[in-house]
Parts: structure tokens; C-alpha cells; sequence
């Protein structure tokens, strides 16, 4: 694995909850284990604890993601590098699974996987990924969806970096909503008074 698909650890963590909906699907065990993907010898560890502790460090990326997506690239950075500190990684250069046309390794770096705990397992991989593509892209490129009430986080990785919502849905959503807006921003310009244009040109005629 490159450490590129590690960051989608971090937003997968964040995404479980939806706080302007009181949502959360990290409640279990089962819903621990089913974040490590195709990590499985990692979830193997989860337990109960791990629901507490995972939704602590949740709250953490989250508060990440909110720092870039508000301009404020130091707190951004200082909050990642606390928990990077905290849940540290252990890069390895590894080749297995990739071969190239002639049968050798494509040699890529990483993450062991021989944490304290599946909490532990999980943000360090989370965090370390989430980092390189931090420092990779830039801090700008964590954005929060824009199409409230949804606020799910993601990684711009568009080459205009013009992303400003989690999925083509949202994005539905907020230009639908937009249209509206601007259409009944233009009836209110039309009708100051509160008459339709007919009304207004009776009134008018009557008035001569």
C-alpha cells in the first residue's frame, strides 16, 4: 500500500460521524473493524475500548480538517503533528504484491503493522497518510464539505484545487439550493413591495 491511500484512513474515521445531524456510526466493535478495510489483521484487535479511544482521535482529524478548511494552516499542522506524536508509525520499505514487467519489485514505502491496540494501529496509519498528503499537496487540499448540514471531510486532489464538497451529490444539492436562492433573491428585487408586476402596473394606470 502507498501511503497516499493511507490518508483515506483519517477520512473514513471523520466521516463516521455527521454532527449537525447527530449522527454516528462508530458504536460497535463490528463498525471498528469494518474501518481497517482490507486491514484486517489490524481490526482482528479491536475491542470495546476501542470505540471510546477511536472516536477521541475522531474528533481530533476532525478539528484538523477544520483548521485548514478555515485558513489556519499552523493550527492545522500543529494539531496533526500532536498525533502524529502520540500514534507514531513505523515506515517500511516493502515490495510485495508489486511487480514490475520483469518480475522485480516496485519498492514503495510502508506502514508495519504491530501497534498496541487496534486504536493505536489505526491512527498512526490514519495520521502518518494524512500527513503525506498534507505536505504532499498542501494544507488547503483538507476541506470540509460545504453543503451544510453535511460537513463530511475530504482531499482535493483535483488539479484546480476547486473541490468544495464531499461528492457529486452534495455538490447537487448546494447548486440546487444556490438556484433557488438566487431566484428568489430576483422576485424580491422585482417586487419590493410585495405586488407582483401586474398588480404594480394596475396600481400605476389606476392612479393616472
Amino acid at each position: 500500500m502507498e501511503l497516499t491511500y493511507y490518508a483515506d484512513f483519517a477520512v473514513r474515521l471523520v466521516n463516521t460521524e455527521e454532527p449537525l445531524r447527530g449522527k454516528d456510526t462508530l458504536t460497535s466493535v463490528e463498525a471498528v473493524r469494518a474501518l481497517f478495510g482490507e486491514a484486517q489483521h489490524v481490526a482482528r484487535r479491536a475491542s470495546e475500548g476501542d470505540v471510546t479511544r477511536l472516536r477521541g482521535v475522531r474528533g481530533r482529524l476532525r478539528a484538523v480538517f477544520t483548521a485548514a478548511a478555515a485558513g489556519d494552516e499552523v493550527r492545522a499542522v500543529d494539531l496533526l503533528n500532536a498525533l502524529l506524536l502520540e500514534y507514531p508509525a513505523s515506515p517500511q520499505i516493502s515490495g510485495h504484491d508489486y511487480l514490475d514487467e520483469h518480475g522485480r519489485p516496485r519498492w514503495h514505502l510502508h506502514l508495519a503493522d504491530h501497534p498496541s491496540s487496534a486504536t493505536a494501529g489505526y491512527a498512526a496509519i490514519a495520521c502518518m497518510g494524512l500527513a503525506f498528503q498534507l505536505t504532499g499537496l498542501g494544507v488547503d487540499r483538507l476541506g470540509v464539505c460545504q453543503a451544510l448540514p453535511c460537513q463530511n471531510v475530504y482531499i482535493d486532489t483535483s488539479t484546480n484545487r476547486s473541490k468544495r464538497y464531499c461528492s457529486d451529490r452534495c455538490a447537487t444539492r448546494a447548486n440546487v439550493a444556490a438556484y433557488r436562492a438566487r431566484k428568489r433573491r430576483e422576485r424580491q428585487e422585482r417586487e419590493p413591495s410585495g405586488r407582483t408586476d401586474d398588480q404594480a402596473q394596475r396600481a400605476s394606470s389606476t392612479s393616472r
